[in-house]
């Protein structure tokens, strides 16, 4: 058999055990909040475990190849940098519960009112919307060249084959099977870096590649640092995970999973490092993997599929709470939860036909939810509702400026790679807090 006929019975291998493992969900509480049967909560490992596979996305492994392979080291550990959300969203998650809120639509709807969680959705469902296809997009690239008939096929197949283990059990099944597939990726990695050190007779040489200058990659890190305060908190995936457990142990799994996943994604960009110095093109993972033949083809073929149905069952189950438990779009029930997934399933799917590019779904949505930053940073600041429209309506436009090509780096005297991207994120950092602050000033100046 060739190797696309072994990676098809991968992919179809393992979806179908993770369905067998997976435990079928009878009530609300295990379905979308991963209870046991003795209504036991998630443990530190599983909680832990779960954060950090589900931030492992196909293509986030795959972004962070690229930019080691066009930046060297310094340009994977950039984007590693992004983990830094966790101890940020760990931190305020555990303010939010020690001030009795049970989720982050409780305390936006407690706070503004109906309009505001209404618009916090619509940014979460599009941040889940670019999870589904900018993740089965990486899976398809190991099947065929965009467009072809492997590449929608295996897109299709994967979808579905993760869509039916998710369906099964909700976020029950969402969290045990991260703890398999974080171990199954922390053994792969081991695998592709012992193929790549051996090559180098000082392998260091792949943590000294790159300079760490604006004109190779470092305003992206710069992007992150601002973006870190806001981004987390519409991503629905890291934020449920904030409510399932003790708040203590809770705590601790933000705090781990922050060190676990920058050493996860580092040690993944060396990947495209070595790319970069053998001569090799982006995609660097798949030039890699057909660099060192067949073998590690396929060992490739199985961290991505392990990444990416991590990310997507997440997703899915991400989707069914916000529908059904947080905007009451259905019954609230296990049945609702499930049709919910089914339409995000086929829903995130259509924009494969249109071939987006995977790095914009992070960097085009972290800036647009540059608004939250004051939001859940200054959430003990007495704001009326006007402050969160004002605020997060900002970022939304700052968004939208910077995805049409308006805003230049240049104005700002910056250069480089992502200096854009980097310009947009300080200006759009002002008009959101100030956004946010004049209706407060306002308010206390008219007493």
């Amino acid at each position: 058999m060739d190797l696309i006929s072994w990676q098809w019975i991968l992919i179809i291998a393992s979806s179908l055990v993770l369905f067998f493992i997976s435990p079928w969900s009878k009530t609300t509480d295990q379905f979308f909040k991963a209870r046991g049967i003795k209504n036991n909560t998630p443990s530190l490992y599983t909680l832990t475990a779960s954060l950090v596979i589900s931030w492992i996305f196909a293509k986030s492994i795959t972004n962070a190849a690229d930019l080691g392979n066009s930046y060297g080291f310094p340009g994977g550990f950039f984007y590693a940098a992004y983990y830094l959300s966790f101890i940020v969203c760990g931190w305020i998650i555990y303010q939010l519960r020690k001030l009795g809120y049970s989720s982050i639509h409780h305390f936006l709807k407690t706070k503004f009112g109906r309009s505001a969680l209404v618009f916090f959705s619509i940014l979460i469902c599009f941040r889940l919307f670019n999870e589904v296809w900018s993740n089965t997009m990486v899976i398809g690239s190991y099947f065929g060249d965009q467009g072809s008939t492997g590449y929608y096929a295996s897109i299709l197949v994967f979808t579905a084959l993760t869509l039916a283990y998710t369906i099964k059990g909700g976020l029950k099944s969402s969290l045990l099977t991260d703890v398999i597939q974080l171990a199954l990726f922390a053994v792969l990695l081991a695998i592709i870096l012992f193929k790549i050190f051996p090559v180098y007779e000082n392998p260091s040489k792949l943590f000294t590649t790159g300079t760490w200058h604006w004109s190779n990659g470092l305003n992206l890190l710069g992007v992150v640092f601002i973006q870190i305060f806001s981004y987390p908190f519409h991503d629905p995936v890291m934020t449920d995970r904030g409510f399932v457990s003790d708040e203590k142990v809770t705590l601790k799994s933000y705090f781990l999973a922050t060190f676990i996943g920058i050493i996860c994604i580092s040690l993944f960009s060396l990947v495209g490092v070595h790319a970069k110095l053998t001569g090799l093109e982006n995609p660097a993972a798949v030039s890699v993997a057909k660099y060192f033949g067949p073998g590690l083809m396929l060992v490739m073929n199985v961290i991505m599929v392990t990444s990416a149905a991590s990310t997507l069952d997440s997703t899915f189950s991400s989707f069914s709470k916000l529908a059904i438990q947080d905007l009451k779009l259905g019954n609230f029930s296990v049945k609702s939860g499930r049709i919910s997934m089914l339409i995000l399933g086929i829903a995130g799917t259509v924009p494969i036909l249109f071939s987006p590019t995977i790095l914009s779904a992070t960097t085009i949505s972290g800036t647009m939810v540059l608004g939250l930053a004051p939001v859940f940073l200054l959430k003990k600041m007495h704001a009326p509702k006007l402050s969160f429209h004002l605020s997060v309506g900002a970022g939304v436009l700052v968004g939208m400026l910077l995805a049409f090509g308006v805003i230049k780096g240049s104005w700002a005297g910056l250069n480089g790679p992502y200096a854009d991207l980097l310009f947009a994120n300080i200006l759009g950092t002002f008009l959101t807090f100030s956004g946010y602050l004049l209706p407060v000033l306002w308010k206390k100046s008219n007493r």
